[in-house]
């Protein structure tokens, strides 16, 4: 035999059982060699949950920890995007993201448009005031004829318009926002994610107190969202969030916040 002709059989011989041995394994196929990508929304201000880092010019935090681990152990990448908070159902359901990975409460209201994965997080309202005001509030009755701020969108809007005592409830953008009209006097008091309040303020983001002898009214458990009727995605969520749970994860990204 020439020697050009035996080169030319034994290439394709080799080529004939790397078909083979990619075929049996697996190996090298678009599903195993791609992972999956998901459009993940969180808010820019939510720390510690979810907040804009300028040193790196991305969202990071709690949520975005989490969604990341569930990643690593379900093989996702998250593409995390930063969504003001009154934008993220309605990037959700209008298919912009995939996503929703924030310090949002899975509430009965919410989940008749999206669906929720299993609880990640249980907090309720916190009560901030004006460092000149020293009073011990323990319920938000005791803000009889006060003007407050609650944060558009978030569940504590309607539990304290219907309580009838306070003389406005004006609604806000962010949690920082309020912080600077109590500081500034504009309005009296202001009500938010109990963490955020604390991490935020434990930052110096505003000359406020948290009120500590103040108990919650309103608690409920924060979740990821996924599009109505994505069972597929959403069980993936859950299957990765209780390794994440069982493996201790969870708790080892709460620490890091400084949540328990």
């Amino acid at each position: 035999m020439n020697q050009p002709r035996f080169c030319s059989i034994r290439r394709r011989l080799l080529g004939a059982g790397a078909a083979v041995l990619i075929a049996a394994t697996g190996y090298l196929t678009p599903a195993i060699a791609q992972e999956d990508t998901f459009k993940v929304g969180s808010t820019p201000t939510g720390v510690p949950f979810t907040f804009l880092d300028v040193n790196s010019n991305s969202i990071q935090g709690v949520m975005v920890d989490i969604v990341t681990a569930i990643g690593e152990q379900e093989h996702f990448k998250p593409d995390v995007q930063a969504t003001q908070w009154s934008a993220l159902i309605p990037s959700l359901t209008s298919g912009k993201i995939d996503i929703i990975a924030a310090a949002m409460y899975a509430t009965e209201e919410r989940a008749k448009v999206v669906d929720f994965t299993d609880t990640v997080y249980s907090y309720g309202e916190g009560l901030f005031v004006s460092n000149d005001d020293t009073t011990d509030y323990k319920s938000p009755k005791e803000l009889e004829g006060k003007t407050i701020g609650v944060q558009v969108g978030t569940a504590y809007i309607e539990p304290m318009k219907a309580l009838g005592v306070f003389k406005e409830v004006k609604i806000y953008d962010s949690i920082p926002d309020i912080m600077r009209d109590v500081q500034l006097g504009r309005i009296d008091a202001g009500f938010g994610d109990r963490p955020i309040v604390a991490y935020q303020l434990s930052k110096g983001a505003a000359k406020v107190r948290l009120v500590k002898s103040y108990e919650s009214t309103v608690s409920g458990n924060v979740a990821m969202a996924v599009q109505k009727g994505n069972d597929a995605l959403r069980t993936r969520l859950n299957d990765g969030l209780k390794k994440v749970k069982d493996t201790g994860k969870l708790d080892e990204i709460l620490a890091k916040w400084g949540l328990d």
